[in-house]
This record gives C-alpha cells, sequence and structure tokens, in this order.
C-alpha cells in the first residue's frame, strides 16, 4: 500500500452549558483506539481541532473501568499526549488533497462545534467528493448531520450508518443536558441508522466511503473499517 495519511478532529468544546453539569470534551478511547490501528498500520496521523489549542479531555473516559489498557497506555504516554497540548487548528490545514482519511473523533463536545461549522462542513464534502475514506464514531458522527454534497443533498441521505443512540443518553446520565436527539436529526437526514441490539455494544457500518460507529466500544472496528476502505483507494 503506498504512503497514505489520516486527518483526526476532535473537540474544544467542553461544557455542557450548564453551570451545574460536571464538564466534557474528547472521549478519548475513540482518538487513541483509531490511534493504534493506523499506527500499527504504519500511516501517518495529523490531529486538529475546530479552534486548535488545547484538547479538552472528558474525565468520565478516564476513570476505571472505562480506560481501557491501551488508552491507558496511551494516556501515560508524554509524547502522545502532547499532541493534544497545542493541535493546529482547522484553518491551518491548507491542502486537505495530502489526506485520505478524516476522522472524527467523539465526545459530547462534539455535539456542539462539529454540528454547525461551515468548514468542518465543507472540509467532509470536499474530501467525500474527492474520493477519500469519511469515518466518526459515537458523538464525532455529528459532524455529518449538516454536510450537504455539491448536488444539494445530504451526505448521509440514504446512507447506512450509526451514531450515538439516544436511549444510551440516559445510561450516561446526561439525557437532559444534551443540544439535541443525535440519532433522531441523523435519521431526519436521512441515513438508514442502525444500532447494537444491546446498549452500549460495538456498532459499526461501512457503506462505501463513509464509515461510523455507534459508541466508544466501536472506535477499533470502525478504525479496522477505514483501514480496510483505505487499501482499496
Amino acid at each position: 500500500m503506498k504512503n497514505r495519511k489520516a486527518l483526526t478532529v476532535v473537540t474544544n468544546h467542553s461544557d455542557f452549558e450548564n453551570p451545574k453539569a460536571a464538564p466534557t470534551g474528547l472521549w478519548l478511547s475513540e482518538l487513541t483506539h483509531f490511534y493504534d490501528v493506523f499506527e500499527e498500520a504504519k500511516i501517518d496521523m495529523d490531529i486538529v481541532s475546530p479552534k486548535g489549542g488545547k484538547i479538552p479531555i472528558d474525565e468520565r473516559s478516564l476513570g476505571f473501568p472505562v480506560l481501557d489498557k491501551t488508552t491507558k497506555k496511551r494516556y501515560k504516554d508524554s509524547e502522545f499526549m502532547a499532541l493534544l497540548e497545542n493541535t493546529k487548528a482547522l484553518s491551518d490545514i491548507k491542502d486537505w488533497s495530502q489526506y485520505d482519511v478524516l476522522y472524527f473523533a467523539g465526545g459530547h463536545g462534539a455535539m456542539w462545534d462539529f454540528a454547525n461549522n461551515e468548514e468542518l462542513n465543507s472540509l467532509t464534502r470536499d474530501m467525500y467528493e474527492g474520493g477519500k475514506i469519511v469515518s466518526a464514531v459515537c458523538h464525532g458522527v455529528a459532524a455529518l448531520q449538516n454536510v450537504k454534497l455539491s448536488n444539494g443533498e445530504y451526505l448521509i441521505k440514504g446512507k447506512k450508518g450509526t451514531g450515538f443512540p439516544f436511549f444510551d443518553e440516559r445510561l450516561a446520565g446526561v439525557k437532559a443536558l444534551v443540544p439535541y436527539n443525535l440519532q433522531e436529526v441523523l435519521k431526519e437526514r436521512g441515513m438508514i441508522y442502525s444500532k447494537a441490539f444491546f446498549p452500549l455494544m460495538g456498532h459499526s457500518v461501512a457503506d462505501g466511503r463513509l464509515i461510523a460507529g455507534q459508541n466508544p466500544n466501536s472506535a477499533t472496528q470502525t478504525a479496522r473499517k477505514a483501514l480496510e476502505a483505505v487499501k482499496n483507494l
């Protein structure tokens, strides 16, 4: 496989816009599991965020038993964590054609700064229409909801996919805090939505060059499907 490159986008948004709620941000394993798969395949990766700068990490993603062995290893790796201390801003990406994969990591913060970001929408459209892989997991799928193709249709219309289910927001204890029902929005935009039979089980869907994962437990299989798609470019 010729040299490939992936662009990973992580959230800058750190709160639920409710002073009584705990902070949020990036769900760390949704970045690290993808990173592990692509690093093992010797694919270079750049990590960016909408605004650039230090990335907030949702502390819930660091608690036991959420912090799995491989994520814990990354969390203790100062060189890796330094990548999140001062990320480049999306506007710093001048040539998207150098990338073969666009990946949106999740965490509840993504529901805010991924959803209505015209810069992200344009990047996603251009990369998808340019024959690249577009992938996202959990709340990172929020980045796909408002992307329209050049023909005016939503990117996800008629595509099989998934994203964090609204029922699971209750299990996470944040149903009253999220700004919208991501599952319903995806369906309204025309996604052929599916989810795992049991809550919090891993579930990943590939529809051509569009790949989505349901939750943190889906990040590795989402990355593997994205990697397989890259090999077919």
